[in-house]
C-alpha cells in the first residue's frame, strides 16, 4: 500500500506542476498604435531659425506583433511639422518617416504585475527612412535614420489601453537644416528630434486579453522545488509507517484499511491535494481535478467527516479584493462537491486572501499561491 500511496502522491505533484507551468498562449498579439502631440527639433538649424520648445504637430500610425507578452515587432509611420516661433526668421518644414522597430514590454520583463494590472511600460528602437521637405529644399532630402523611446500604458479595458510615450530620432547623412538650407558633407548622425505624444493602443484579435498584459512562464522555466520537498516529506512520513503485513483475517483486513484511510486524510491535511487556479480566475484549472476526485472520495467513504475549503489568492493586488477572490475560489470548489452529492453541511468555507508566505515576485511561486486547500475535521 505504501508504493501505491507514494506513486499517486508523486504522479498528484507532477500534476501540479504540469498544471502550474502551462503557457497561456491564448492571447491576442496584434495591435494598431495610435500617437498624437509635439516635438522638438534639436539640431541642425540655420543662425536664426529656431521652434518652440514644444513645437506642434506630430503624428504617428503604427502596427505591432508581439511574439510572445514580453517581445515584439512594431512598423510604424510618422509625421511632424516644424515651424518658426515667434522672434525666429519664418519657415515650415515636414518630415516623414517610417521604421521598423523591436519592442519590449517591460511590463512583463520588470514583473508590474505583482503590485498593478493597470500601469504597463513599453520599450521600442528600430531604423528607419525618412524624407525632409520645403520650399526652399530644391529636391527631397532623403535621410535614415535610428528611432528609440518609451511608451507608458494605462489599461482602460482588454481592447483600449491609453498610452504616453517619449521617443528620440537620430537622423544620418541629413544633407539639410530642418529650416531648409544646405549643409555640404553633413554626414552621420547629425540630426536630432525629440517627439512627445498621448495615444491609443487599440487591440485586435478574438481572444480576451492581448500580449502586453497577459503573464506567462519566465522563459519556459518553473522551480519545483516546493513541490519536490513536499514528496520528500511524504515519502519520510510513509517510512514511519509500520509495513502491513498481509491477513486473511477480516478483522484484521479492515484494521489495515483504516490504517490507509488516516494517511489519505493526513495527505488532505498537509496540502498535498490542492485545487490551482490561473490568475484572477474562479474556475479550477482541469489539472485539478485527480485532486478533487481523491477528496470527493473520501468524503463518501467517511460520511461522518466534514471538510473546511480555505481559499487563497496571490498577492498581486488589493487586500479586499484577494479576499473576495479566495472566497469565490473555496465557494465554487464547495459547489463541485455540492453537485457530486456531499451535503452543504459538511462543508466549511473560509477566505484566507492573498497567501503572504509565498514569494510575491515570482511567477511560480504566484501560481503555487493561487488555489484552496482543505482540512478534514
Amino acid at each position: 500500500m505504501k508504493k501505491v500511496v507514494m506513486t499517486l502522491a508523486f504522479a498528484l505533484a507532477l500534476t501540479g506542476v504540469h498544471a502550474q507551468t502551462e503557457n497561456n498562449s491564448s492571447f491576442n498579439k496584434w495591435s494598431i498604435d495610435l500617437g498624437a502631440g509635439v516635438n522638438k527639433p534639436q539640431r541642425p538649424f540655420s543662425n536664426g531659425y529656431a521652434t518652440n520648445t514644444l513645437s506642434p504637430w506630430t503624428g504617428d500610425l503604427g502596427v505591432r506583433y508581439m511574439l510572445n507578452n514580453k517581445f515584439g515587432l512594431k512598423a510604424d509611420f510618422g509625421y511632424n511639422s516644424f515651424t518658426a516661433k515667434g522672434s525666429s526668421i519664418d519657415f515650415d518644414s515636414k518630415y516623414y518617416r517610417v521604421d521598423l522597430q523591436a519592442v519590449a514590454n517591460l511590463g512583463r520583463i520588470m514583473n508590474f504585475e505583482t503590485w498593478t494590472n493597470t500601469f504597463g511600460l513599453l520599450g521600442h528602437a528600430g531604423f528607419g527612412y525618412a524624407q525632409l521637405r520645403a520650399d526652399n529644399i530644391k529636391k527631397t532630402d532623403e535621410i535614415g535614420n535610428f528611432i528609440a523611446g518609451v511608451t507608458g500604458q494605462i489599461r482602460l479595458s482588454n481592447r483600449i489601453a491609453l498610452t504616453g510615450d517619449f521617443s528620440t530620432i537620430l537622423n544620418a547623412t541629413q544633407d539639410h537644416t530642418f529650416d531648409g538650407a544646405y549643409v555640404p558633407g553633413n554626414r552621420g548622425f547629425s540630426g536630432l528630434i525629440f517627439n512627445g505624444t498621448v495615444g491609443l493602443n487599440v487591440y485586435l484579435g478574438k481572444n480576451a486579453k492581448h500580449a502586453d498584459w497577459v503573464v506567462t512562464e519566465n522563459n519556459g522555466y518553473t522551480d519545483i522545488s516546493a513541490l519536490e520537498n513536499k514528496v520528500s516529506d511524504l515519502e519520510a512520513q510513509i517510512k514511519k509507517i509500520p509495513a502491513t503485513k498481509e491477513v486473511v483475517v477480516e478483522k484484521q483486513t479492515n484494521n489495515a484499511q483504516l490504517t490507509d484511510n488516516d494517511l489519505i486524510r493526513k495527505m488532505i491535511n498537509d496540502k498535498y491535494y490542492s485545487v490551482y487556479f490561473d490568475f484572477n480566475k474562479t474556475t479550477p484549472i482541469e489539472n485539478s481535478t485527480a485532486a478533487i476526485d481523491v477528496v470527493l472520495t473520501y468524503l463518501r467513504k467517511n460520511p461522518s467527516a466534514t471538510l473546511d475549503l480555505v481559499g487563497y489568492a496571490d498577492q498581486v493586488g488589493k487586500a479586499d479584493y484577494n479576499d473576495k477572490l479566495s472566497y469565490a475560489r473555496a465557494t465554487n470548489v464547495k459547489t463541485i462537491f455540492e453537485k457530486a452529492g456531499i451535503a452543504s453541511s459538511r462543508l466549511n468555507v473560509i477566505a484566507n486572501g492573498a497567501d503572504t508566505t509565498i514569494q510575491k515576485d515570482s511567477d511560480e511561486a504566484r501560481r503555487l499561491a493561487r488555489r484552496v486547500t482543505f482540512i478534514v475535521k
